[in-house]
């Protein structure tokens, strides 16, 4: 067990750890849960830190005159990148780690991505240090309007759609990025699914069925992204000083 907590930044109310932070305390980890939007600080370094996992929300990458936090987030993801602390982003965490190490988010031309999506892994996945663990697992819960349309120079493309689309990608050495929500469950999605039916009742789709489909999966998605939040919580502890 690592001496340094984990810290996650949770963006909205309606975007909580989930899951993962279950999976994270589970492996070990100590958790320091910040909240920007209810006035937490966040730190100034993550030298205190063992890790960082920055979660979802419906803010931009580039929100950041309307949520002033958003810039100080990015500037922890460089700074993790440049002294090797373990960084996972998780949809919008994704887009701002991308970002802040000099790529490019915006909305996706396709239209939204919503519901649970086939993962389309690259052969590269097999080989990294965290996907290799989540490497077979077949589907994810997407529920997102912008996408990261060019990654910054040196990533590697973990996952993406048929269309091209990023999914999944290592920005850094230890900076991971997935577009998908290891996350949530039906209760979390439930209320996403009330917020936005207006939007998805326009297209057609009933939004409903897409709650019944994540509860109906559920026992296939814990098994699937559990091993992804042990295997982050390892490289904490492998990143962690042995002073």
């Amino acid at each position: 067990m690592s001496s340094l907590p984990v810290l996650l930044v949770e963006h909205e109310a309606q975007c909580p750890p989930g899951w993962v932070g279950d999976w994270l305390a589970e492996a070990g980890c100590r958790l320091d849960v910040r909240r920007p939007y209810r006035g937490d600080a966040l730190p100034e370094r993550l030298d205190g830190h063992g890790g960082m996992v920055v979660l979802g929300g419906s803010m931009g990458a580039s929100s950041d005159h309307d949520h002033p936090w958003l810039g100080p987030v990015k500037r922890l993801v460089r700074q993790g990148a440049e002294d090797e602390t373990p960084v996972l982003g998780i949809c919008l965490g994704h887009q701002l780690a991308a970002v802040a190490l000099g790529g490019e988010v915006h909305l996706n031309p396709r239209g939204q991505q919503i519901g649970l999506l086939d993962i389309g892994w690259t052969v590269g996945a097999a080989h990294d240090r965290l996907s290799a663990a989540v490497s077979s697992a077949r589907f994810a819960l997407h529920w997102n309007s912008d996408v990261v349309t060019a990654a910054p120079v040196g990533s590697e493309v973990l996952a993406e759609t048929p269309a091209g689309e990023l999914q999944a990608a290592q920005f850094a050495p230890t900076v991971w990025g997935v577009q998908w929500h290891p996350e949530v469950d039906a209760g979390i999605v439930a209320v996403w699914a009330e917020e936005d039916r207006d939007s998805v009742a326009e297209r057609g789709l009933d939004v409903d069925a897409y709650v019944t489909a994540l509860a109906d999966a559920r026992d296939e998605l814990r098994a699937s992204w559990q091993p992804l939040a042990a295997r982050f919580a390892a490289l904490t502890f492998e990143a962690a000083p042995t002073w």
